[in-house]
């Protein structure tokens, strides 16, 4: 594969400079930092909501900081977890004396980090600091019993935990009103995805797995990390039916549920086959009785140049509806 780079070294501190010159109405940096990025727009009294990730997954998790969204993200290296320190600066950096809610992935090292990130914002600066993990990939792991932690991994539905607790930051909520929607969220969206290639690391410079060309492997992780099942490649419709067949049995979604559909690109599918995926998914839903209120396509969070698509479900109430229809404003999201 080849890639248009400099040095693989270079390679998220010139994506990240080439993104402030391309959205500097919206975004900026602290701490002197380009990993530490922030809005532009600061808004005084509000809550501050803080993501971070690894990079490799633009437009997540950067992608989503501007009006009425996010205010700022922690940036890691390629697939890897950014810093305590980076973290802890991008907080001091949003708070707006409203206190500060950290939403991220499911992974060990932003858990880790982002804890240390919450002691120091306690400790050095006493800025109120609370957090939701999002982890909504169905094929990661069963769901979790009550009361216990979950193990799966959070992916691209947490587009939908960004953009209703961001309408609610917008609101003006408290912190923990902000918390509780971002958990209503987190807790009513499922996601499966399916890969047809791996993607190459910049600074490994070859495939870290291998899937032929015949192949495919439904429930792969954003980083490669193993499906469910790897197969001969099907058609468009019994890719989705099988995806969607775990997705909507898993909350359960059921007739009369109300809910919006992600379909998003890992990297490398075309906008041409996120829509016949799109088109299959509103006749599934249908047949079982559920109504969707709108359909986002694109890429909203991929694995570099990964070829395969996700489609993430978030079951709608009133509330959760409200918000999904309030405006933003980010460098990849505008509504």
């Amino acid at each position: 594969m080849k890639k248009i780079i400099n040095k693989p070294e270079d390679y998220v501190k010139e994506m990240l400079e080439g993104l402030y010159i391309a959205h500097s109405d919206l975004i900026t940096y602290a701490a002197n930092d380009v990993h530490c990025l922030i809005t532009a727009n600061k808004v005084s009294g509000k809550v501050g909501i803080a993501t971070g990730g690894g990079s490799g997954h633009l437009p997540l998790f950067l992608g989503y900081v501007g009006k009425g969204m996010l205010d700022g993200c922690s940036v890691g290296d390629v697939f890897q977890s950014p810093s305590a320190e980076q973290m802890f600066e991008v907080t001091k950096a949003i708070n707006s004396g409203a206190g500060v809610l950290y939403i991220y992935g499911n992974y060990n090292g932003d858990i880790f980090n982002f804890d240390m990130a919450a002691e120091m914002a306690d400790f050095e600066e006493n800025i109120k600091v609370l957090s939701v993990v999002a982890g909504d990939d169905v094929a990661s792991a069963g769901p979790s019993a009550p009361g216990e932690k979950s193990t799966r991994r959070g992916v691209a539905g947490i587009f939908f935990v960004y953009k209703c607790a961001g309408a609610a930051a917008n609101k003006m909520m408290s912190l923990e009103e902000v918390k509780r929607v971002a958990e209503k969220a987190a807790a009513n969206v499922r996601t499966m995805g399916v890969a047809l290639t791996p993607c190459i690391v910049p600074r490994v410079g070859k495939p870290g797995f291998s899937i032929a060309e015949d192949e495919m492997e439904i429930g792969m992780g954003i980083h490669g990390e193993p499906g469910i099942r790897k197969g001969k490649l099907e058609s468009a419709d019994r890719i989705t039916d099988e995806m969607l067949g775990k997705i909507i049995t898993d909350l359960p979604f059921t007739a009369n549920d109300e809910v919006d559909v992600l379909v998003n690109g890992l990297g490398a599918t075309p906008l041409d086959e996120q829509y016949i995926v799109t088109r299959r998914i509103n006749e599934y839903l249908a047949e079982k009785n559920i109504k969707v209120h709108r359909f986002y396509v694109g890429e909203y969070a991929t694995a570099i140049e990964m070829a395969g698509i996700s489609i993430s479900v978030l079951k709608l109430d009133d509330e959760l509806k409200e918000l999904m229809e309030a405006p933003a404003c980010t460098p990849f999201f505008k509504q």
